[in-house]
């Protein structure tokens, strides 16, 4: 039989003034994830430090898979923090962006986006021109074709973002419909 997994746990240790007395306390969190040590690592190199603030974005950000504006972001934390304020969370994307873990997307609509980048699969974006719907995909044939180009240009690709803009289905549905009952009210 198998033991049972152990999590690790780890201890953090906090001193408390209380009545003239210094107190030590320890609490136990769950270990960061890598994400979390890969962006603290990156903001002691920044010379920052690390606040809830921070904390805070970088954990609304992981949990959202969805494309997100700064202004996005700044409402899903602010539902859970409304003292944290859009400045914060617009230097805050930006460290994201800086320490690889987010990356910033531009779909036509005047707003820069962020998706996540640490360790996601490379892919390109169909983009619907009506309703905004923003659908991922990946293309083994695409990127073939595209190395080939470079190659037949001596081109180094160092990266590169494809969209694909047009009209999803659903809208193409709608367009149909209302044609359809135009047609039948004539």
């Amino acid at each position: 039989m198998g033991e049972a997994p152990t999590s690790r746990l780890h201890c953090v240790f906090h001193r408390l003034r209380l009545g003239g007395k210094i107190f030590t306390v320890m609490t136990a969190t769950e270990p960061p994830t890598e994400e979390q040590e890969v962006f603290l690592k990156h903001i002691q190199r920044r010379g920052l430090k690390r606040t809830s603030q921070r904390d805070l974005i970088l954990d609304v950000f992981l949990r959202t898979e969805e494309h997100l504006s700064n202004e996005d972001l700044y409402q899903l934390v602010k539902k859970e923090d409304p003292s944290v304020g859009q400045t914060t969370v617009y230097r805050t994307l930006k460290l994201l962006t800086e320490a690889g873990l987010a990356r910033e997307v531009r779909f036509g609509d005047g707003r820069t986006h962020y998706e996540h980048n640490y360790k996601h699969q490379h892919h390109d974006h169909m983009i619907c021109s009506e309703c905004g719907k923003i659908i991922e995909f990946f293309s083994a044939e695409l990127e073939a074709l595209q190395d080939a180009m470079a190659a037949q240009h001596q081109f180094e690709i160092t990266q590169h973002l494809l969209r694909i803009i047009g009209i999803c289905a659903e809208c193409q549905q709608a367009r149909h419909e209302s044609e359809r009952n135009l047609t039948v009210s004539r």
